[in-house]
């Protein structure tokens, strides 16, 4: 169970007020939330009509790296065509040492055309975009190496450091990322996905591993997001917001339980249209939900 920064109510204005929002880290971290989550939104777009956390990911994880002790800190997700890959991975890689390893990087190829042209980066162009950048990070991470492709030409003279603590990035691929499914499973590390009913989910992720397994590869984690708003009965049932419920504690629980028995690994709760104030709030899921899911 994670939470998505900011960890605030804005359902009436796509840009957050970053109330108190190192506190409420921390405090989710004290609480026994396992991961905050940051999203990676270079300009806020009217049509998007969310500025995410505002600040950038990587100089924000190093704010939060150097407040928290315990907590995984994730991006969901990167937007690989918009950035050249090894400022991407020097700056992960430093998250990541700064924060003892805590570092899980979510990357896309993005899905806010209007952003492409501001940084002259074709919006048809994504997708390629997308697979060389994770090539070049992916050799660039791995210690002195010959690298060459349309983002530079890299030989075994140089190196990139930091090292990432566990000796690479590992590189978690939003939905697609406009790549077939071939790619996904040679390269991928876990995979995050919109939340869908069960009973389309379940199948994709049965193939996907079954896929993993025929590839010879290991299981790999699955992540969904869920906006809720958490309401005082604990009983009340789901009614349907944006992309996730309003419902009470008992009743997250039990969908909660329902991805978990469908094969989702993790699911990161965002509380932009939480109408109770955010530290109950937090309290509240601490109590009624949070147990439920403890190893």
């Amino acid at each position: 169970m994670g939470l998505v920064v900011p960890i605030e109510n804005y359902a009436s204005n796509p840009v957050p007020q970053m109330q108190r929002h190192v506190e409420r880290v921390q405090l989710a971290e004290q609480l026994g939330f396992s991961a905050v989550w940051l999203r990676d939104v270079p300009y806020s777009v009217p049509s998007f009509g969310d500025a995410g956390q505002t600040f950038d990911p990587f100089v924000y994880l190093g704010c939060l790296a150097s407040c928290t002790q315990d907590i995984a800190l994730g991006v969901a997700s990167i937007i690989l065509p918009l950035r050249h890959p090894a400022h991407v991975a020097k700056a992960a890689a430093t998250a990541d040492v700064l924060s003892d390893g805590r570092l899980i990087l979510g990357i896309a190829s993005g899905d806010r055309p209007e952003e492409y042209p501001a940084l002259n980066v074709p919006y048809a162009d994504r997708g390629v975009r997308f697979r060389e950048s994770f090539d070049y990070i992916r050799s660039v991470t791995g210690g002195p190496s010959r690298f060459s492709n349309a983002f530079g030409t890299v030989d075994e003279s140089i190196e990139m450091l930091p090292r990432a603590t566990g000796g690479r990035l590992p590189l978690l691929i939003t939905g697609g990322s406009q790549q077939n499914p071939q790619w996904l499973v040679s390269h991928s590390d876990g995979r995050m996905l919109y939340p869908r009913p069960a009973l389309l989910q379940q199948p994709f992720i049965q193939q996907w591993r079954e896929q993993l397994r025929a590839a010879g590869r290991s299981d790999q984690p699955i992540l969904e997001p869920l906006y809720i708003d958490l309401v005082s009965d604990p009983d009340a049932p789901p009614a349907p917001i944006h992309l996730g419920f309003r419902l009470g504690a008992n009743s997250l629980v039990e969908y909660l339980r329902t991805r978990q028995a469908i094969g989702v690994n993790h699911v990161a709760l965002n509380l932009r249209f939480n109408q109770a104030d955010i530290e109950d709030t937090l309290q509240q899921l601490a109590a009624a939900v949070l147990p439920e899911f403890h190893s």
